[in-house]
């Protein structure tokens, strides 16, 4: 999303090309990340949708004075894939009172086992479309591609490790279970045009007792305080493109949202959450549909 209007300096992760929509996108190929440490049950991601009000907490420069926000994320169980929307509503307003309002879409389907990616991103700004990138990513041990279809048609590589979204939050909720104080892993989300992202994950602090707070298919769990930073790996510029903090539960929601913008930062507070149904069968690879290939979406421990 660009904040290029005249009333709002272009924030720091758009400034490199780096949609501000991307603020919270954040396969379950998690065994690469912990070969070392004991084995134990990757986490089960929670269906839902969820609304943040987002409002200003910090001003570091720049002529933005005000800024308000809503963000919307909503992720579905699809049996074999995880399909995820984002969309981010911003308003700022500068100095001299100009108003800026900046919306992005961002869409994408997430093969469970790590292996592909279907993505597309959509902004605008004052109403002006910026060019939609889009494509489709696949993963194998060794690296992955990327093909774009948008908004200019080419490829390209992945490094090996390279985690998709989802994959990339259970993977941040895992290295806090482990009590780890940090990870490292790639992070590819279709929201630039140049492939993977370098990320630095930070384990700031885990609240093992029930958490207060007031949805209650939350309050029984455990919560992890997390801060990520992004980096274009392609250069040497050790400045984070964007910068996010989260508590995250260990089903994957998260109900605090921090945005660092690079001039401004805002806060998210969770409005509405609600879990969100998942297939009672799902199909099972290689069997053919009235052949028994079907299995609980979700079986017994």
């Amino acid at each position: 999303m660009p904040a290029d209007a005249p009333a709002a300096p272009m924030p720091r992760a758009a400034q490199h090309g780096v949609p501000v929509g991307r603020c919270v996108m954040v396969g379950m190929t998690l065994a690469c990340l912990w070969r070392s440490m004991p084995v134990q049950a990757a986490p089960v991601m929670a269906a839902h949708r969820a609304v943040y009000d987002l409002t200003l907490v910090a001003v570091s420069g720049g002529d933005v004075v005000t800024a308000e926000g809503r963000l919307t994320f909503v992720l579905s169980d699809m049996c074999s894939e995880w399909s995820s929307q984002q969309q981010l509503h911003l308003r700022t307003v500068g100095r001299d009172g100009a108003e800026s309002v900046s919306d992005s879409d961002y869409a994408v389907l997430e093969e469970k086992d790590g292996s592909s990616l279907v993505f597309r991103a959509d902004q605008t700004e004052n109403g002006q479309a910026a060019p939609r990138i889009a494509g489709e990513a696949h993963m194998r041990p060794t690296g992955g591609k990327v093909h774009y279809t948008a908004p200019v048609a080419h490829d390209v590589t992945l490094p090996a490790g390279t985690l998709f979204p989802v994959a990339h939050t259970a993977a941040i909720i895992q290295a806090g279970q482990d009590g780890r104080g940090q990870i490292a892993p790639f992070l590819f989300d279709g929201t630039v045009d140049t492939g993977a992202l370098g990320t630095y994950v930070l384990l700031l602090g885990r609240d093992t007792q029930p958490v207060a707070g007031t949805f209650p298919a939350l309050a029984t769990l455990a919560a992890q305080r997390v801060h990520v930073a992004y980096y274009n790996p392609t250069t040497r510029d050790m400045t984070p493109l964007f910068e996010t903090g989260m508590r995250y539960f260990s089903n994957g929601v998260a109900d605090r949202v921090d945005m660092d913008f690079g001039q401004f930062r805002m806060s998210g507070t969770l409005r509405e959450f609600r879990l969100l149904p998942v297939p009672d069968h799902c199909p099972v690879p290689g069997v053919a549909p009235g052949h028994g290939g079907v299995s609980p979406s979700h079986p017994p421990a």
